[in-house]
């Protein structure tokens, strides 16, 4: 099901949600970059979507702001639930590789790893 929301605009709600028409994005990925400082240019070019699709983006969210926000609430509440969900599901089985022999021959190659990891990042 693919409802436009505005004729005029690049916003469609579709089974994921809010999205930019012609694309697998979400108004909701939109709104991590834009809680995150970024700006719609920065935003545009990383998406790769068009001047008129990022206005179009910007401008419903501050239109319907309570009802995008309520959703990407919900959303990102979704998202830590599933989360804890597959952690809580795999810290068992975690515990069990971590706890597992290395396979022979790959000593050099958790030595180097382990030296990488040490080692602080360089910018």
């Amino acid at each position: 099901m693919i409802e436009t929301v505005n004729d005029k605009s690049a916003v469609i709600r579709s089974s994921r949600g809010l999205s930019i028409e012609g694309t697998r994005i979400t108004l909701y990925q939109i709104m991590d970059f834009l809680k995150a400082g970024y700006s719609p240019e920065m935003i545009r070019d990383d998406f790769r979507l068009t001047v008129k699709q990022t206005a179009d983006v910007v401008k419903y969210i501050e239109t319907h702001k309570a009802e995008v926000e309520s959703e990407y609430q919900q959303v990102v509440r979704d998202a830590e639930a599933e989360r804890q969900y597959w952690e809580e599901h795999n810290r068992e089985r975690l515990s069990q590789i971590a706890k597992m022999p290395l396979r022979p021959g790959q000593e050099q190659f958790r030595a180097k790893l382990r030296s990488v990891r040490e080692k602080p990042d360089k910018l």
